[in-house]
């Protein structure tokens, strides 16, 4: 979304290089950044892709941080292609590698609960939780709640707000709008992208999954199925 508000262009940064972040001049006007990264075998803190407190002496106040979060079947099928090419996600938890010996969900399931359960115990304290079921499923109600928080003026970015929302939706196809940049992992082997796990996912697998990730579903106010119509 940032990258469609004229305050935010040229500011917003993809996934940069932790140590860039060094060279971003924060006096100049708004920045937004998704996910910094540090390098394999770097210090970070568990469950985030960088070491918190590095983070929080880089970025100055104000700042905002956004946790986003998916429901744990969904984004189970969403892991699968990035898991099954050697655990290409980070950060990964400690224990991968005894974990790829099990099936590829369970490996995705304990990939999305280290992040969700451990990494978030990290900074919940102070980050705002978005769900990714309002971003696609009700985008404007997903701009207002950033904006809000991040003291954005949506009447002066109306314009790139309505532009951002008319490319995001709950369904998918071919022709449907991906994450810039991430499209290599994407399969069109869903018609929508919340509650996907109904295409892809067979009761057996959910049951499979379920140990994994109640407890991080639950702390998100995520319910699981009791039961799974085949």
């Amino acid at each position: 979304m940032f990258e469609s508000l004229p305050s935010y262009r040229g500011r917003y940064r993809f996934e940069p290089a932790f140590d860039d972040l060094r060279t971003i001049d924060f006096k100049a006007g708004p920045v937004a950044i998704k996910v910094p990264k540090r390098s394999s075998g770097e210090r970070m803190t568990p469950g985030l892709p960088f070491l918190l407190e590095d983070l929080l002496a880089i970025v100055p106040e104000p700042r905002v941080i956004f946790w986003q979060v998916r429901h744990p079947l969904d984004a189970i099928c969403s892991l699968r292609p990035g898991i099954t090419a050697d655990w290409s996600h980070n950060p990964k938890p400690p224990d991968w590698m005894e974990w790829q010996k099990r099936p590829v969900i369970m490996q995705c399931a304990r990939h999305w609960q280290h992040i969700n359960e451990t990494g978030y115990r990290a900074v919940r304290d102070i980050a705002a939780v978005m769900h990714y079921e309002d971003l696609v499923c009700d985008p404007h109600y997903f701009a207002r709640q950033v904006c809000d928080k991040a003291g954005i003026d949506m009447i002066d970015h109306a314009e790139g707000i309505e532009a951002w929302a008319a490319r995001v939706g709950n369904a998918k196809s071919p022709d449907s709008y991906e994450a810039k940049r991430q499209t290599h992992w994407s399969r069109q082997d869903h018609t929508t992208r919340v509650e996907r796990w109904r295409e892809n996912m067979s009761p057996e697998d959910v049951e499979m999954v379920r140990p994994v990730v109640e407890t991080a579903a639950r702390l998100h106010g995520y319910d699981l199925p009791e039961r799974v119509s085949a």
